[in-house]
């Protein structure tokens, strides 16, 4: 399996992931990773309503992800993986996935969270999750939209006295 793209965005596929992302990043499918979500029929299906035409979407755990990503019967897969949490994306390289890059998209604000951007709000969890992606030598970086400027997301954090 080719990974096209890791992104973070807790809607997971919406309209730009669906009319540019996927464009941009030339995948073939769209694996939106989460246990929560994944045991959500509902959502689950809402989310597989729309995946853009001529794309294949799967709503999947994090440990599935890891064993598709390493099965061979899925290698003509070129994958935009979405996460909905940072947290999932260390599971997922710890269970194998050998993401690069990882941009940090959009994050809902929460009670207890810090907003690094006009996009994303990190909690303390995430904070120490997207630590640990920068230490494992993977780029993380933060753009809402495809042809914006990446930010880096150590000098994000920097910026709030995060890191």
């Amino acid at each position: 399996m080719e990974i096209a793209f890791c992104r973070i965005d807790d809607r997971l596929i919406h309209g730009q992931v669906a009319t540019v992302w996927s464009k941009v990043t030339g995948c073939n499918r769209i694996m939106c990773v989460s246990d929560e979500v994944a045991k959500d029929e509902l959502r689950k299906k809402l989310l597989l309503q729309v995946v853009p035409p001529g794309l294949k979407g799967y709503v999947v755990s994090v440990d599935k992800a890891c064993e598709a990503y390493t099965n061979p019967k899925f290698d003509s897969f070129k994958t935009l993986f979405l996460f909905t949490n940072p947290t999932d994306v260390v599971r997922a390289v710890k269970g194998g996935i050998p993401f690069k890059s990882v941009n940090l998209g959009g994050k809902t604000f929460k009670d207890g969270d810090t907003m690094i951007s006009q996009a994303v709000g990190v909690s303390p969890k995430d904070v120490e999750a997207l630590k640990e992606l920068v230490n494992m030598g993977i780029e993380v970086e933060m753009r809402k939209l495809a042809n914006d400027t990446k930010v880096d997301v150590v000098d994000a954090l920097k910026a709030k006295g995060l890191w």
